[in-house]
């Protein structure tokens, strides 16, 4: 469970908290034409469908997507058993500044720390990935998994490998559409991602006795191409709607998964699709469980919006910027506790 002190209480009834929406639900795309021998127009519509989510909400969610249901309930529940298990285990593979990936007890946003706890592990195991060093310097490392030990390993590790295998075939299938939606290849994006850098983070965000002056995670944006969530039935999830700046409380959907917009995206479309802010409140009485997966390219990826999506009338919003060197940045700020705002791609526009 997750330990907080009196003065994280005194810092969080200084949080502002924008009032949000009850409960509704964000786009439901029904993925169903791909599991079959779909007709083209079938196909077309569906992007297309995909297409108005991406640009009107930046969030939408998909049913009938081909996830085998025993996949996503044997990783809830490795998920459930990991965050169970006494603090002094899991903090022996809590995450450093020289390895992002393993236990960390809440996030932090200019000192004041999330209500929540979570464990991260590369896609790739092991991953190379820029990490800034002790003299400042970016330098490549290889970096691998911290799986617990206490309890049998190979079901956890299996339990998470299997549900990374599935996210990534999903991933696929939605990154084709949103390709297609932009009236690219759907192939356009794969050059990308031979040498990925996606991550899965188990996230526990336990009761809290003043959800109104705490929130599981802050107002955000999500760095990679696209976010595939799985949630639990307990409502948390906020979105911040586009039309109005509402948030909105979304309702889970039984076996749903919820995707969203992120940043490279945004670039690589040259503003056409938005990464949209996001948080998560929390529960007085329930704990909550989500397991996001983040779909990052490789590391050498120069993230710049694409050719196909610039002309004389819509020139270049971004600079391009290097993805590893990026993330790189954000997870030392992350691990730092930083007073000054992470790095953006509001920084590279132009």
């Amino acid at each position: 469970m997750v330990e907080f002190d009196s003065a994280f209480i005194q810092a969080i009834e200084h949080r502002p908290k924008p009032r949000c929406i009850e409960a509704q639900n964000i786009p439901l795309i029904d993925l169903s034409p791909l599991n079959s021998a779909a007709d083209p127009d079938s196909v077309s519509a569906l992007a297309a469908e995909i297409g108005r989510a991406c640009r009107d909400w930046g969030f939408f969610q998909v049913i009938n997507h081909g996830v085998p249901p025993e996949c996503r309930e044997k990783v809830e529940s490795a998920s459930r058993k990991f965050f169970a298990l006494p603090k002094s285990e899991k903090m022996k593979v809590s995450r450093d500044a020289a390895n992002p990936f393993g236990y960390y007890d809440g996030e932090h946003t200019k000192n004041v720390r999330d209500w929540k706890e979570v464990f991260d592990f590369a896609v790739e195991n092991p991953i190379v990935f820029p990490v800034w060093n002790e003299r400042g310097d970016l330098e490549l490392r290889k970096l691998v998994n911290k799986w617990p030990q206490f309890f049998p390993k190979l079901r956890f590790v299996e339990a998470c490998e299997e549900h990374a295998a599935e996210m990534e075939k999903l991933v696929v299938k939605l990154l084709e559409l949103v390709a297609l939606s932009l009236g690219l290849p759907k192939d356009r994006f794969n050059v990308f991602f031979k040498d990925q850098t996606s991550r899965v983070r188990l996230n526990h965000y336990p009761a809290c006795p003043a959800p109104h002056l705490a929130l599981g995670l802050g107002r955000h944006k999500d760095t990679g191409v696209l976010t595939i969530l799985a949630q639990d039935d307990v409502p948390g999830l906020e979105v911040k709607r586009k039309t109005d700046g509402e948030w909105i409380l979304v309702n889970p959907t039984p076996r749903a998964y919820i995707i969203n917009v992120g940043d490279i995206l945004q670039v690589w479309s040259n503003d056409e699709y938005e990464s949209v802010e996001h948080r998560v409140i929390v529960n007085e009485e329930k704990e909550r469980f989500s397991i996001p997966y983040f779909f990052y390219p490789a590391h050498y990826t120069l993230v710049e919006p694409l050719i196909e999506m610039i002309s004389e009338d819509n020139p270049a919003k971004f600079k391009g910027y290097n993805w590893g060197e990026f993330r790189a940045t954000r997870n030392r700020g992350n691990f730092g506790k930083l007073d000054a705002d992470n790095i953006q791609i509001s920084h590279f526009r132009i």
